[in-house]
């Protein structure tokens, strides 16, 4: 049964065609993600839902379906305690004490499922962060369970283990759900059905984020096949009315006039749209950095009486892409800042290694300056550099135009993630230091950071929850707790869970043949720059074995063989890691 559905639903803005005659329909108990490009209208389709806003079509909904909403940023705004604040959802269902307590039993599941402490169960709402905010309110449409649950980027501001419950949590719920996420592993979980918006226009895909990249590219290529065809056949049909025209015999003209109506009667078939045009990006490590690009000893950070981690000790050699990963409020972010030195450790020590360059990605963008126009925030940064090539730099990152006159303060997060990523490309950094790089980038623009850092041939140190985004490039994950590093070796900890979900079991073993191949291809890189360095060193002492004043110098000689013997040795080992 259909629960809701759009029929011919436009929407412009200025002038601006956002949605063009977006037709679909949903059906109870089912799961659709929408995805698109950032802009392409998908929260505006929200708005449009829930009648916020003007637009021309129709929306239907079923009767008695109730609705609730998860904005991105939602306002949750209360004096009350977290605790009561949650229990508010059902003040007009209780009737008895037992079912108190079970509505009490909901809040406080659902609450430390969602990273929440009993500590925190006595807060006052309005003194959580905003992140924290927007979990409140997804607990609290959790609890509501509305008819039909929209959801714009659920996943914001979630650790990877409550990344974990809400997937299995919403695979298993009964009530219809359409998400907007960025998020490729959650719509791999949670998604039955895919709304794809390009261009204004929207396509409906079975099954999940894969089936559907999967399946578009066929329609794509499918779509350019018959189009091409049709073409081929039109063109060769205009060629033969123009031959008979200019015999211009009356034959000749009823012939050219046949194959004329049959073209105009042709239902013609349109070249598919061209991709959304993505952002394009290249990072050059520039010199090369010592092996040992950073150590952290002893490492401890306090705010006051809280801490935040303790004692962490780890390494980064050459080479290396490295994750820190942790609940929230484990210090990711404040580990990222001291690195930089833009917090002061409360004790221990960072010491970087020789020739090492840093470039800093900061998930906050507070290195923009809110006043300054897009072009002027590139320029003073880069004062050495001409107008073209700073305007040609943020035109790699889609600010063209009268984009580029815009103010700093008026851009949304995915522009402002995109303005740092540009400021950062331009400097030639042997070391990247990424927080949350994958915010507020849309899929096209987070498989393009990923391809250009895959290609990177510096070393990374990166804090994320994107899964996809760790899997495909982490040679090492470094994992914190609350207080204390958990793990020096890398490894993904389980932080004390009972049982591991079949999401996160099927994840590990991704994540796990990933770093496999980062590994080899690591080892084959260093392999392949040892091979470079023997071989020369082989030529020297295949030149000097041949000197003829070295001819008569018996221990040289010696010496000299006996490091060929080595050296040759060593290249076998060397040849069969760079074996594919």
């Amino acid at each position: 049964m259909i629960v809701l559905g759009c029929d011919e639903v436009s929407l412009s803005f200025g002038g601006e065609v956002v949605l063009n005659g977006l037709t679909f329909s949903v059906n109870d108990g089912d799961r659709l993600g929408i995805v698109g490009a950032n802009g392409a209208g998908k929260t505006s389709l929200f708005r449009i839902i829930t009648d916020q806003i003007s637009y021309t079509g129709r929306v239907f909904i079923s009767n008695n379906s109730t609705l609730g909403m998860l904005d991105q940023n939602p306002i949750v705004n209360s004096e009350r305690s977290l605790f009561d604040e949650m229990i508010s959802v059902f003040e007009n269902k209780m009737e008895h004490d037992y079912e108190l307590y079970d509505y009490k039993y909901q809040v406080d599941t659902i609450l430390h499922k969602l990273g929440f402490s009993d500590h925190d169960f006595t807060k006052s709402v309005n003194t959580f962060s905003g992140g924290q905010k927007t979990r409140i309110a997804l607990g609290k449409l959790l609890l509501i369970k509305p008819d039909i649950l929209l959801l714009d980027e659920p996943t914001n501001h979630l650790d990877v283990d409550t990344l974990y419950w809400l997937e299995d949590y919403l695979a298993s719920f009964k009530s219809t759900i359409i998400v907007i996420s960025h998020d490729r592993y959650f719509l791999d979980k949670v998604a039955t059905k895919i709304l794809d918006i390009e261009n204004g226009k929207g396509k409906l895909y079975n099954g999940n984020y894969s089936s559907y990249v999967t399946q578009k590219e066929k329609d794509r290529e499918i779509q350019q096949h018959h189009y091409e065809n049709q073409q081929r056949e039109i063109k060769r049909l205009e060629e033969f009315i123009t031959l008979q025209r200019k015999w211009n015999r009356e034959h000749n003209i009823v012939a050219a006039e046949s194959r004329q109506k049959y073209i105009d009667r042709m239902e013609k078939i349109d070249a598919p749209d061209a991709p959304t045009e993505l952002i394009r990006l290249t990072f050059d490590a520039g010199r090369e950095s010592g092996n040992d690009v950073l150590s952290v000893k002893k490492l401890s950070k306090s705010f006051g009486d809280k801490s935040v981690f303790e004692n962490l000790n780890f390494q980064v050699q050459k080479g290396e892409f490295v994750f820190i990963t942790g609940k929230n409020g484990s210090g990711k972010s404040t580990l990222m800042k001291i690195l930089n030195g833009r917090e002061r450790p409360t004790s221990g020590n960072v010491f970087w290694g020789a020739n090492v360059s840093v470039g800093y990605y900061d998930q906050e963008n507070q290195n923009l300056n809110p006043a300054n126009t897009v072009l002027d925030e590139m320029s003073e940064y880069y004062r050495t550099h001409t107008l073209t090539q700073v305007r040609c730099a943020l035109a790699q990152f889609l600010f063209k135009g009268d984009d580029v006159h815009k103010t700093v303060s008026v851009l949304s997060g995915g522009e402002k993630a995109r303005l740092t990523l540009a400021k950062l490309i331009l400097r030639k950094n042997n070391v990247l230091v990424l927080d949350e790089p994958t915010n507020h980038l849309d899929i096209g623009s987070k498989e393009a950071l990923e391809t250009a850092l895959s290609e990177y041939k510096g070393t990374l140190i990166a804090v994320s929850h994107d899964r996809y985004f760790i899997q495909k490039l982490s040679t090492r994950m470094i994992n914190i707790s609350d207080y204390a590093a958990m793990s020096n070796q890398g490894d993904m900890t389980a932080y004390d869970k009972p049982e591991i979900s079949e999401s996160k079991m099927a994840y590990e073993e991704a994540k796990k043949a990933a770093a496999d191949k980062r590994k080899l291809e690591t080892a084959k890189k260093r392999a392949l720059e040892q091979i470079t360095k023997l071989e020369t060193r082989l030529e020297e002492i295949d030149t000097q074995l041949h000197l003829e004043q070295n001819q008569t110098d018996y221990i040289l000689l010696a010496q000299l063989d006996g490091e060929k013997n080595q050296i040759e040795d060593k290249l076998l080992e060397l040849y069969e890691l760079t074996i594919e």
